[in-house]
């Protein structure tokens, strides 16, 4: 297993009456890209904010490769911070840019033009070195910013919502991008982002918080298929969720039926919520197959590759979600029916 770079240990720190962070621990593997994915207000950027020195936790350790790096000030952590905003000096070009901080450090000119120059070829600008700023698109000053983070070689490369500023089809670009360079380059790389997507396309492993506590670390596939709790299974992506009685044969609904899932021993009489994915859940037109449950469709709405149906059932407070390949030919006002397979279907407690 790839050895530990940082290692988070019971983190905390208030604002006055706010939990920022309450007992945080994570670890950081050495060339991993780790998310930290949450709402706002969740604590992840003032983890991050912490791992740059800009903030001092009130209690718990922080250490990278085993050394304490609270201990050590904002300006000597190998670690480096790109701004949301990108922060870049609009009177420079693009290749001062990139050399401003090798030039703090009194490099030597000819090393400082060397890295400047493998940088560029690096995040593919090098036919922009001498341009502004204000002559460059979104993307572009996003390369360039990234170019300043990575040139002076950090050990942990921190990104706080990079790609907010960009329009959706240059953030997609910009995702396989970061990947590339995150691979190319061998640096770790923290990201703070609330966008799910985001977080799912780029990272190794996400860390998922909420309310200033971590409630799941794990890879994007594992995080979405098995969800650790009700905030997890409601926050990543979409979610069909329905409440109800474990019993040996599924989830007792009053109103509605047993729906199909698996249910442990254990926790057969308590309350408990069904978790099934839209793209789990099959649509049938009424009378055309046994079982399931009847209902009537709400909304139909196509997004290319894909259609999504929102079926309302009688019983349920909110209409159940379908999602299926291609055009669909069901209509709003239909009758269909709604089934999913047993192991398709998580239970989570209420808690």
């Amino acid at each position: 297993m790839t050895e530990t770079l940082v290692r988070i240990d019971a983190i905390s720190r208030r604002f006055g009456e706010v939990r920022a962070l309450e007992h945080v621990s994570l670890e950081i593997r050495q060339g991993e890209f780790f998310a930290l994915l949450g709402p706002s207000g969740c604590g992840k950027t003032t983890l991050l904010r912490i791992l740059a020195g800009f903030e001092h936790p009130d209690s718990g350790s922080v250490t990278l490769d085993g050394a304490d790096l609270l201990a050590v000030p904002p300006h000597r952590r190998p670690v480096n911070l790109m701004f949301q905003s990108y922060a870049l000096f609009p009177h420079m070009s693009v290749a001062k840019n990139i050399a401003y901080g090798l030039e703090r450090e009194r490099l030597p000119k000819a090393e400082i033009r060397e890295r400047v120059d493998a940088v560029l070829t690096t995040v593919g600008l090098t036919g922009l070195a001498r341009r502004r700023p204000n002559q460059l698109s979104g993307g572009q000053r996003q390369r360039v910013a990234l170019a300043r983070a990575i040139v002076k070689r950090p050990r942990l490369l921190l990104l706080d919502e990079p790609l907010s500023a960009l329009d959706k089809k240059v953030r997609a670009e910009m995702q396989l991008e970061l990947k590339r360079l995150q691979h190319e380059v061998g640096i770790t790389f923290v990201v703070v982002t609330h966008d799910q997507e985001e977080a799912m396309s780029l990272a190794d492993r996400i860390a998922v918080l909420s309310e200033g506590r971590v409630r799941q670390i794990d890879a994007p596939v594992p995080l979405y298929e098995r969800p650790a709790d009700l905030f997890v299974a409601d926050f990543i992506g979409a979610n069909n969720l329905v409440t109800g009685v474990a019993a040996a044969d599924g989830l007792h609904v009053p109103g509605v039926g047993v729906l199909p899932c698996p249910v442990p021993a254990d926790a057969v009489g308590a309350g408990a919520t069904l978790v099934i994915r839209p793209e789990r859940v099959r649509l049938a037109a009424d009378g055309s197959s046994a079982g399931g449950l009847a209902g009537v469709v709400r909304d139909v709405t196509f997004f290319g590759g894909t259609t999504r149906v929102a079926v309302q059932v009688t019983g349920l407070d909110r209409p159940l979600l379908a999602t299926v390949s291609g055009a669909t030919t069901v209509a709003v006002g239909e009758q269909t029916r709604l089934a999913w397979s047993v192991g398709d279907a998580m239970l989570l407690g209420p808690g």
